[in-house]
């Protein structure tokens, strides 16, 4: 477990460090300071799934079959959001942040369906991390200017690379752990 909590800690260390000491990361440089991000996002994300998989099992609760389904609907959700920020449509200049909301929905959806410990810790985590950083973005820059709308024809084409995305997530998740389609 403290490895899943130290993996937590650089993820989320390293995407605060722009926004809790700017003037820090100013000074580093930009390629200095990317690099120090990056590094510490990977080395959080390593230790995240190293936590997770070799985490001893604590079952808090047993999360009902049927939310299997609507962890899967919310899944498909969180891809097609996520990638909202690329697709140049209409939907783009409704959300602020796709990627983060994309990463609540998906942290959520896993929430409801693992009622072990790691499970908890890791989706928790990770939800909250996503919200303190919405928060902090928000702070740093509340002026959002608005993308330009493209057409809703290209959200409309985002809906099959997201269905596309998603089928392929749910193949390499079998893979790695439990077949989310079971």
């Amino acid at each position: 477990m403290i490895k899943l909590i130290l993996g937590l800690l650089f993820w989320s260390d390293s995407h605060f460090f722009k926004r809790l000491v700017p003037k820090l990361r100013e000074q580093m440089g930009e390629p200095a300071g990317k690099a120090l991000a990056t590094v510490l996002s990977l080395l959080g994300l390593g230790l995240m799934i190293w936590g997770f998989r070799t985490a001893e099992v604590v079952q808090i609760w047993q999360p009902p079959l049927f939310l299997r389904h609507v962890n899967n609907l919310l899944m498909l959700v969180a891809v097609y959001v996520f990638g909202v920020g690329y697709v140049p449509g209409f939907l783009r200049t409704k959300i602020r942040h796709p990627m983060l909301a994309g990463v609540k929905t998906w942290a959520l959806a896993h929430l409801l369906v693992n009622g072990d410990l790691a499970g908890m810790v890791l989706f928790a985590g990770l939800l909250a991390w996503a919200v303190v950083q919405l928060i902090l973005i928000n702070r740093s820059e509340p002026d959002w200017k608005r993308p330009a709308p493209g057409p809703v024809r290209n959200d409309l084409i985002w809906v099959v690379g997201a269905l596309m995305a998603y089928a392929a997530i749910g193949v390499i998740h079998g893979w790695l752990g439990p077949y989310p389609f079971g």
